[in-house]
């Protein structure tokens, strides 16, 4: 299955150039990405746009394949992209500054769906998991009694892709999911979770 790796976005928030080249134990944000798909079997393509053409060098120089879409957003970036590549099959979508990410994760998120029998999944944390390290409370959702955010991974199928599509909400209580880095403490808290000897310098 293929893996988009949505980086084209300008990372205003975190204010430190583009976002998925933002070093964290001395590696780009985004190879974390990159390496737990990978890791998972996966086909990865970054979608980059004219907003992060840094990233796309980088994607260049490192032999990873990247795709070029035009900037209108996520939404209008991934539908760009399937359509371009010709993806007519389920594929992933995931941020590009999900940096705890690992290949068990997406196996998990992987056998939901497959469980599932629906076209579509979305991935989301607890709210309270979020508060507890500080992160991500800007967009919620309730599920059930209980307060969810976006965890950022989700999985599309690529035949319907212009379609609303029904979709399974994938709930997990795991802490990794919570540092989906859009300020700088949050890159401080997911520096001390992944480099906790460097946490304190520019990792």
């Amino acid at each position: 299955m293929r893996a988009l790796i949505m980086a084209g976005g300008v990372g205003s928030r975190l204010n430190m150039g583009e976002k998925p080249l933002v070093t964290i134990c001395e590696k780009p944000m985004i190879t974390y990405v990159i390496e737990a798909f990978a890791g998972a079997g996966m086909e990865v393509i970054v979608v980059a746009s004219p907003k992060t053409p840094m990233t796309k060098n980088w994607c260049r120089a490192h032999g990873i394949p990247c795709f070029g879409a035009s900037g209108g957003g996520y939404i209008a970036d991934v539908i760009e992209a399937a359509v371009e590549l010709e993806e007519d099959h389920p594929f992933y979508t995931c941020v590009a500054d999900l940096p705890c990410l690992d290949p068990d994760l997406i196996a998990d998120i992987h056998a939901a769906y497959g469980a599932s029998g629906l076209p579509a999944l979305s991935t989301w944390v607890p709210r309270s998991l979020c508060m507890q390290y500080d992160c991500r409370t800007r967009y919620i959702e309730r599920d059930g009694k209980t307060d969810i955010c976006p965890a950022g991974v989700n999985i599309l199928h690529g035949g319907h892709i212009t379609e609303e599509q029904a979709e399974h909400r994938l709930v997990i209580a795991d802490r990794r999911l919570v540092f989906n880095i859009n300020t700088r403490g949050e890159l401080a808290m997911a520096r001390k979770h992944l480099c906790p000897e460097n946490a304190s310098g520019r990792a």
